[in-house]
């Protein structure tokens, strides 16, 4: 039998009932039982603003699944960026699909050179790595028209892509200009976290040479912070996106909601 409740309104006597699905009730069928009202939900404690079969999470549990894989299983056998393509796609990639999604990620790891003498490198010396990371994210949108394209699929993806590829790239230049260090620029022969790790902490050697289990730790941080269902920064990204803002700048407005203390 169908989970539902009953609601009475006191002011008139009259009663509705409402279907439960999935744990929750839908706003629809409360509007059209009381028009007029309002619910006052100031911090989301009640609220869900999307049905979505990517990440389940319940914290209290301790369980986290992305596509219905258990997090431990990923982070087990996963790589990074395995686990992006699972996130978007929806499925684990065959060989052949990862070692194409590989090849298209390390393709587009540099960034524009105006982007990086021009823009990153005018930041003030102690300007904060967030700062200049949330601001270069947003200008990437004027170095690729075509990420206003956002209805065409094709361009979306490039854009997904991009970003991915981007993203070490950018994180590892902020770091190192707020510490006053030379930009490194990166090195696609490393896999992805060892090519981040060059970026962040090479010297002067040819070749940076990362810690193995240093760079399978990082690997294992950004497989368990790859998604994490309806948070603030997640929502952020939705309620920027939903003005049909381009990726760059629904990111950033994401990554700035992440930079607050809570």
């Amino acid at each position: 039998m169908p989970e539902s409740i009953t609601i009475t309104d006191n002011r008139t006597g009259e009663s509705f009932e409402i279907p439960i699905v999935n744990g929750g009730v839908s706003a629809d069928e409360w509007r059209k039982g009381l028009p007029g009202l309002w619910f006052f939900d100031p911090a989301f404690s009640a609220v869900a603003g999307a049905e979505s079969s990517i990440t389940y999470l319940d914290g209290d549990a301790g369980i986290l699944r992305y596509r219905g894989y258990p997090i431990e299983q990923l982070a087990e056998d996963s790589t990074y960026l395995e686990v992006a393509y699972l996130l978007i796609h929806g499925e684990l990639p065959t060989e052949a699909q990862f070692a194409e999604w590989s090849h298209e990620i390390t393709y587009h790891t540099f960034i524009h050179e105006n982007m990086r003498k021009r823009f990153m490198e005018s930041f003030h010396h102690d300007a904060h790595p967030m700062g200049i990371l949330v601001s270069t994210i947003a200008a990437l949108s004027t170095f690729y028209p075509d990420a206003k394209q956002i209805f065409d699929p094709v361009s979306r993806n490039k854009q997904i892509i991009r970003l991915i590829a981007k993203m070490p790239t950018i994180a590892a230049g902020a770091h190192r200009h707020s510490v006053g260090m030379p930009f490194v620029y990166p090195d696609n022969s490393l896999d992805f976290c060892s090519n981040f790790l060059s970026m962040m902490w090479k010297v002067a050697e040819p070749r940076y040479e990362a810690d193995p289990a240093l760079s399978r730790a990082l690997e294992v941080l950004f497989i368990l912070h790859a998604d994490h269902e309806q948070n603030c920064s997640r929502s952020t990204v939705r309620l920027v996106g939903s003005s049909q803002a381009n990726l760059f700048t629904s990111i950033s407005g994401g990554i700035n909601a992440l930079w607050g203390l809570l």
